[in-house]
């Protein structure tokens, strides 16, 4: 996944622990551990990553 703009949540605070990057492009949204980036990936479509995150608000 070279290339991908990585953000961190903005609630994963400075101390690391519960950390969680993601990362968009026009068609899907993915997720990492921010402790262990070589875990894996979680992949969502964008579609239903916008559904996810409007139901946190």
């Amino acid at each position: 996944m070279d290339g991908l703009n990585w953000r961190k949540a903005s609630y994963s605070g400075s101390g690391g622990g519960n950390c969680v990057e993601v990362a968009s492009s026009a068609s899907v949204v993915l997720v990492r551990d921010t402790t262990n980036r070589d875990a894996g990936l979680l992949t969502f479509s964008a579609e239903a990553w916008e559904r996810f995150a409007a139901s946190l608000r």
